[in-house]
Protein backbone atom coordinates (compact mmCIF):
# COMPACT_ATOMS: atom_id res chain seq x y z
CA UNK A 1 0.00 0.00 0.00
CA UNK A 2 1.18 3.51 -0.82
CA UNK A 3 0.47 6.91 0.73
CA UNK A 4 0.47 9.87 -1.66
CA UNK A 5 0.42 13.35 -0.15
CA UNK A 6 -0.41 16.46 -2.21
CA UNK A 7 -1.67 17.06 -5.72
CA UNK A 8 1.91 17.61 -6.94
CA UNK A 9 2.97 14.13 -5.84
CA UNK A 10 -0.23 12.67 -7.28
CA UNK A 11 0.55 14.03 -10.74
CA UNK A 12 4.10 12.67 -10.50
CA UNK A 13 2.79 9.17 -9.73
CA UNK A 14 0.20 9.31 -12.49
CA UNK A 15 2.52 10.53 -15.26
CA UNK A 16 5.43 8.08 -14.94
CA UNK A 17 5.18 5.03 -17.26
CA UNK A 18 5.68 2.50 -14.46
CA UNK A 19 3.85 4.50 -11.78
CA UNK A 20 1.03 2.83 -9.82
CA UNK A 21 -1.55 5.17 -11.38
CA UNK A 22 -0.24 5.08 -14.94
CA UNK A 23 -3.33 3.15 -16.06
CA UNK A 24 -5.84 4.96 -13.85
CA UNK A 25 -7.75 3.65 -10.84
CA UNK A 26 -11.03 3.03 -9.05
CA UNK A 27 -11.52 5.62 -6.31
CA UNK A 28 -13.71 6.81 -3.49
CA UNK A 29 -13.66 10.07 -1.53
CA UNK A 30 -14.50 10.89 2.09
CA UNK A 31 -13.31 11.44 5.64
CA UNK A 32 -13.35 7.73 6.51
CA UNK A 33 -13.22 8.71 10.18
CA UNK A 34 -13.39 5.49 12.17
CA UNK A 35 -13.26 3.21 9.10
CA UNK A 36 -16.57 1.79 10.35
CA UNK A 37 -18.88 -0.85 8.84
CA UNK A 38 -20.27 1.63 6.32
CA UNK A 39 -16.78 2.60 5.21
CA UNK A 40 -15.75 -1.04 5.00
CA UNK A 41 -18.65 -1.72 2.63
CA UNK A 42 -17.56 1.20 0.40
CA UNK A 43 -14.01 -0.15 0.42
CA UNK A 44 -15.35 -3.55 -0.64
CA UNK A 45 -17.16 -1.87 -3.58
CA UNK A 46 -13.95 -0.13 -4.63
CA UNK A 47 -11.79 -3.23 -4.34
CA UNK A 48 -14.27 -5.40 -6.25
CA UNK A 49 -14.33 -2.95 -9.17
CA UNK A 50 -10.55 -2.42 -9.11
CA UNK A 51 -10.00 -6.18 -9.42
CA UNK A 52 -12.50 -6.33 -12.27
CA UNK A 53 -10.75 -3.51 -14.17
CA UNK A 54 -7.20 -4.49 -13.20
CA UNK A 55 -6.28 -1.06 -11.81
CA UNK A 56 -5.39 0.14 -8.27
CA UNK A 57 -7.96 0.97 -5.60
CA UNK A 58 -7.72 4.49 -4.12
CA UNK A 59 -9.23 6.19 -1.07
CA UNK A 60 -9.00 9.99 -1.12
CA UNK A 61 -9.05 11.77 2.26
CA UNK A 62 -8.25 15.30 3.42
CA UNK A 63 -6.12 16.86 6.17
CA UNK A 64 -7.47 18.69 7.99
CA UNK A 65 -10.93 17.27 7.48
CA UNK A 66 -13.14 19.87 5.78
CA UNK A 67 -15.28 20.55 8.87
CA UNK A 68 -12.10 21.09 10.89
CA UNK A 69 -10.96 23.66 8.33
CA UNK A 70 -14.26 25.54 8.42
CA UNK A 71 -15.18 25.11 12.11
CA UNK A 72 -11.81 24.93 13.85
CA UNK A 73 -12.13 23.96 17.52
CA UNK A 74 -15.91 23.68 17.10
CA UNK A 75 -15.59 20.77 14.67
CA UNK A 76 -16.83 17.36 15.88
CA UNK A 77 -14.25 15.18 17.66
CA UNK A 78 -12.38 12.66 15.56
CA UNK A 79 -12.82 8.95 15.99
CA UNK A 80 -9.17 8.36 15.08
CA UNK A 81 -6.06 10.39 14.21
CA UNK A 82 -4.73 10.32 10.64
CA UNK A 83 -2.02 7.70 11.19
CA UNK A 84 -4.51 5.28 12.74
CA UNK A 85 -6.91 5.90 9.85
CA UNK A 86 -4.13 5.19 7.35
CA UNK A 87 -3.26 1.95 9.17
CA UNK A 88 -6.93 0.88 9.16
CA UNK A 89 -7.21 1.57 5.42
CA UNK A 90 -3.98 -0.36 4.85
CA UNK A 91 -5.41 -3.31 6.77
CA UNK A 92 -8.57 -3.14 4.62
CA UNK A 93 -6.57 -3.94 1.47
CA UNK A 94 -6.73 -0.56 -0.29
CA UNK A 95 -3.80 -0.03 -2.69
CA UNK A 96 -3.33 3.75 -2.39
CA UNK A 97 -4.40 6.41 0.09
CA UNK A 98 -4.35 9.90 -1.40
CA UNK A 99 -4.23 12.58 1.30
CA UNK A 100 -4.78 16.13 0.04
CA UNK A 101 -4.29 19.21 2.18
CA UNK A 102 -7.59 21.01 2.66
CA UNK A 103 -6.66 24.70 2.77
CA UNK A 104 -7.92 27.98 1.36
CA UNK A 105 -6.45 27.22 -2.05
CA UNK A 106 -8.04 23.79 -2.21
CA UNK A 107 -11.46 24.91 -0.98
CA UNK A 108 -11.56 27.51 -3.78
CA UNK A 109 -11.55 24.80 -6.47
CA UNK A 110 -14.62 24.91 -8.68
CA UNK A 111 -16.54 21.68 -9.07
CA UNK A 112 -15.24 21.26 -12.64
CA UNK A 113 -11.71 22.22 -11.57
CA UNK A 114 -11.72 19.43 -8.99
CA UNK A 115 -12.96 16.91 -11.53
CA UNK A 116 -10.41 17.95 -14.17
CA UNK A 117 -7.32 18.41 -11.97
CA UNK A 118 -7.81 15.70 -9.37
CA UNK A 119 -10.08 13.00 -10.75
CA UNK A 120 -9.12 13.05 -14.43
CA UNK A 121 -5.59 14.50 -14.73
CA UNK A 122 -4.41 13.30 -11.32
CA UNK A 123 -6.07 9.93 -10.74
CA UNK A 124 -7.16 8.99 -14.25
CA UNK A 125 -10.26 7.62 -12.58
CA UNK A 126 -12.17 4.87 -14.40
CA UNK A 127 -14.79 4.30 -11.73
CA UNK A 128 -15.78 6.48 -8.78
CA UNK A 129 -17.76 5.34 -5.72
CA UNK A 130 -19.38 8.20 -3.76
CA UNK A 131 -22.63 8.84 -1.93
CA UNK A 132 -25.43 10.52 -3.87
CA UNK A 133 -25.32 13.33 -1.27
CA UNK A 134 -21.60 14.00 -1.94
CA UNK A 135 -20.82 17.70 -2.47
CA UNK A 136 -17.52 19.23 -3.53
CA UNK A 137 -15.89 22.34 -4.96
CA UNK A 138 -16.23 25.99 -3.95
CA UNK A 139 -19.50 26.59 -2.09
CA UNK A 140 -20.22 22.84 -2.49
CA UNK A 141 -21.43 23.53 -6.02
CA UNK A 142 -20.38 20.11 -7.36
CA UNK A 143 -22.66 17.13 -6.76
CA UNK A 144 -23.41 13.55 -7.76
CA UNK A 145 -25.36 14.65 -10.85
CA UNK A 146 -22.40 16.70 -12.11
CA UNK A 147 -20.05 13.76 -11.61
CA UNK A 148 -22.40 11.46 -13.53
CA UNK A 149 -22.79 13.93 -16.38
CA UNK A 150 -19.05 14.60 -16.73
CA UNK A 151 -18.30 10.91 -16.34
CA UNK A 152 -20.52 10.07 -19.29
CA UNK A 153 -18.70 12.70 -21.36
CA UNK A 154 -15.15 11.85 -20.23
CA UNK A 155 -15.33 8.08 -19.91
CA UNK A 156 -15.61 7.23 -16.20
CA UNK A 157 -18.46 5.65 -14.26
CA UNK A 158 -19.97 6.93 -11.01
CA UNK A 159 -21.55 4.50 -8.56
CA UNK A 160 -23.58 5.27 -5.45
CA UNK A 161 -22.34 3.87 -2.14
CA UNK A 162 -24.22 1.01 -0.51
CA UNK A 163 -25.97 1.88 2.75
CA UNK A 164 -25.25 -0.20 5.86
CA UNK A 165 -27.76 -0.26 8.71
CA UNK A 166 -27.47 -1.58 12.25
CA UNK A 167 -30.60 -1.77 14.45
CA UNK A 168 -32.61 -0.02 11.72
CA UNK A 169 -30.43 3.10 11.35
CA UNK A 170 -27.62 3.99 8.96
CA UNK A 171 -24.08 3.51 10.24
CA UNK A 172 -22.22 6.84 10.22
CA UNK A 173 -19.33 8.54 11.98
CA UNK A 174 -21.83 11.00 13.49
CA UNK A 175 -23.85 8.17 15.03
CA UNK A 176 -20.71 6.53 16.42
CA UNK A 177 -19.52 9.81 17.98
CA UNK A 178 -22.87 10.14 19.70
CA UNK A 179 -22.86 6.65 21.21
CA UNK A 180 -19.25 7.10 22.35
CA UNK A 181 -20.11 10.42 23.98
CA UNK A 182 -22.78 8.49 25.90
CA UNK A 183 -20.24 5.73 26.74
CA UNK A 184 -22.24 3.04 24.95
CA UNK A 185 -19.12 1.10 24.08
CA UNK A 186 -20.81 -2.14 23.00
CA UNK A 187 -23.05 -0.25 20.56
CA UNK A 188 -20.02 1.60 19.17
CA UNK A 189 -18.31 -1.76 18.63
CA UNK A 190 -21.33 -3.02 16.70
CA UNK A 191 -21.22 0.04 14.41
CA UNK A 192 -17.45 0.03 13.94
CA UNK A 193 -17.13 -3.71 13.42
CA UNK A 194 -14.43 -3.76 16.10
CA UNK A 195 -13.93 -2.38 19.64
CA UNK A 196 -13.20 1.34 19.86
CA UNK A 197 -9.46 1.90 20.15
CA UNK A 198 -6.87 4.67 20.03
CA UNK A 199 -3.33 4.08 18.81
CA UNK A 200 -0.47 6.45 19.45
CA UNK A 201 3.11 6.95 20.56
CA UNK A 202 4.00 7.15 24.24
CA UNK A 203 5.58 10.50 25.17
CA UNK A 204 7.04 12.04 28.32
CA UNK A 205 4.39 13.61 30.53
CA UNK A 206 4.49 15.58 33.77
CA UNK A 207 5.55 12.44 35.69
CA UNK A 208 2.74 13.12 38.20
CA UNK A 209 1.44 9.56 37.94
CA UNK A 210 4.84 8.17 38.86
CA UNK A 211 5.07 10.53 41.84
CA UNK A 212 1.74 9.34 43.26
CA UNK A 213 2.39 5.65 42.66
CA UNK A 214 0.36 5.28 39.46
CA UNK A 215 2.76 5.63 36.48
CA UNK A 216 1.06 6.12 33.14
CA UNK A 217 1.88 5.79 29.47
CA UNK A 218 0.92 9.16 27.96
CA UNK A 219 -0.32 9.64 24.41
CA UNK A 220 -0.94 13.18 23.16
CA UNK A 221 -4.05 13.61 21.04
CA UNK A 222 -4.29 16.23 18.28
CA UNK A 223 -7.97 16.89 19.04
CA UNK A 224 -10.39 16.18 21.85
CA UNK A 225 -11.80 12.67 21.29
CA UNK A 226 -15.43 11.58 21.59
CA UNK A 227 -14.68 9.70 24.82
CA UNK A 228 -13.92 11.56 28.02
CA UNK A 229 -13.41 10.08 31.47
CA UNK A 230 -11.88 7.01 33.10
CA UNK A 231 -12.14 3.56 31.51
CA UNK A 232 -11.08 -0.04 31.91
CA UNK A 233 -8.91 -0.84 28.89
CA UNK A 234 -6.54 -3.37 27.52
CA UNK A 235 -3.45 -2.26 25.67
CA UNK A 236 -1.19 -4.00 23.21
CA UNK A 237 2.43 -2.89 23.46
CA UNK A 238 5.18 -3.28 20.86
CA UNK A 239 6.43 -6.65 22.12
CA UNK A 240 2.96 -8.08 21.51
CA UNK A 241 1.82 -8.34 25.13
CA UNK A 242 -1.82 -7.47 25.85
CA UNK A 243 -2.19 -5.90 29.30
CA UNK A 244 -5.16 -4.78 31.38
CA UNK A 245 -5.19 -1.16 32.43
CA UNK A 246 -7.06 1.94 33.50
CA UNK A 247 -7.11 4.95 31.18
CA UNK A 248 -7.97 8.60 31.68
CA UNK A 249 -8.83 10.50 28.52
CA UNK A 250 -9.45 14.25 28.49
CA UNK A 251 -7.79 17.44 29.72
CA UNK A 252 -6.66 16.44 33.26
CA UNK A 253 -8.46 19.36 35.00
CA UNK A 254 -6.88 18.74 38.43
CA UNK A 255 -3.47 19.70 37.03
CA UNK A 256 -4.81 22.39 34.65
CA UNK A 257 -4.21 20.35 31.53
CA UNK A 258 -4.50 22.21 28.22
CA UNK A 259 -3.73 19.52 25.64
CA UNK A 260 -6.05 16.51 25.21
CA UNK A 261 -4.27 13.36 26.26
CA UNK A 262 -4.70 9.68 26.89
CA UNK A 263 -3.03 8.40 30.08
CA UNK A 264 -2.91 4.62 30.56
CA UNK A 265 -1.87 2.87 33.76
CA UNK A 266 -1.10 -0.77 32.97
CA UNK A 267 -2.02 -3.00 35.90
CA UNK A 268 0.75 -5.32 37.10
CA UNK A 269 3.28 -3.88 34.65
CA UNK A 270 6.74 -2.58 35.48
CA UNK A 271 8.83 -0.83 32.88
CA UNK A 272 8.88 2.16 30.56
CA UNK A 273 7.25 2.51 27.17
CA UNK A 274 8.59 5.90 26.06
CA UNK A 275 8.80 6.15 22.29
CA UNK A 276 6.80 2.98 21.70
CA UNK A 277 3.44 2.80 19.95
CA UNK A 278 0.56 1.50 22.03
CA UNK A 279 -2.88 0.27 20.99
CA UNK A 280 -5.56 0.98 23.61
CA UNK A 281 -8.99 -0.70 23.48
CA UNK A 282 -11.77 0.77 25.63
CA UNK A 283 -13.79 -1.89 27.44
CA UNK A 284 -15.82 -0.32 30.25
CA UNK A 285 -16.69 3.17 31.51
CA UNK A 286 -15.79 3.78 35.18
CA UNK A 287 -16.51 7.49 35.76
CA UNK A 288 -16.46 10.92 34.20
CA UNK A 289 -13.49 13.26 34.29
CA UNK A 290 -13.39 15.27 37.51
CA UNK A 291 -11.42 18.14 38.97
CA UNK A 292 -10.21 17.38 42.50
CA UNK A 293 -9.29 19.96 45.13
CA UNK A 294 -5.88 18.42 45.71
CA UNK A 295 -3.45 15.89 44.30
CA UNK A 296 -4.06 13.85 47.46
CA UNK A 297 -7.76 13.54 46.62
CA UNK A 298 -6.83 12.55 43.08
CA UNK A 299 -4.48 9.88 44.44
CA UNK A 300 -7.24 8.34 46.57
CA UNK A 301 -9.69 8.34 43.67
CA UNK A 302 -7.15 6.67 41.38
CA UNK A 303 -6.74 3.90 43.95
CA UNK A 304 -10.53 3.42 43.91
CA UNK A 305 -10.47 3.38 40.11
CA UNK A 306 -7.87 0.59 40.13
CA UNK A 307 -9.95 -1.40 42.63
CA UNK A 308 -13.13 -0.98 40.58
CA UNK A 309 -11.28 -1.88 37.38
CA UNK A 310 -9.91 -5.10 38.86
CA UNK A 311 -13.39 -6.04 40.12
CA UNK A 312 -14.89 -5.48 36.65
CA UNK A 313 -12.09 -7.47 34.98
CA UNK A 314 -12.58 -10.35 37.43
CA UNK A 315 -16.34 -10.39 36.82
CA UNK A 316 -15.96 -10.20 33.05
CA UNK A 317 -13.67 -13.22 32.93
CA UNK A 318 -15.73 -15.54 35.16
Amino acid sequence: MRLIRSLTNLKHFSQQPEAPLANGCVATIGNFDGVHLGHQTIIDQVREKSRELGVPSVVMVFEPQPREFFQGAEAPPRLMPFRQKFEALMESGIDIVLCLRFDEKFRSYSGMGFIEDVLIDGLGVHHLVVGDDFRFGCDRAGDFALLRRVGEERGFDVENTRTVEVAGDRVSSTRIRQVLTENRLEEAEALLGHPYRIRGRVVYGQQLGRQIGAPTANVLLPRMPALRGVYVVFATIEDGRVLDGVANIGLRPTVDGKQPSLEVHLLDFAGTLYGQRIDVVFRHFLRGEEKFDSVDELKHQIARDFENARAWIDNSTT
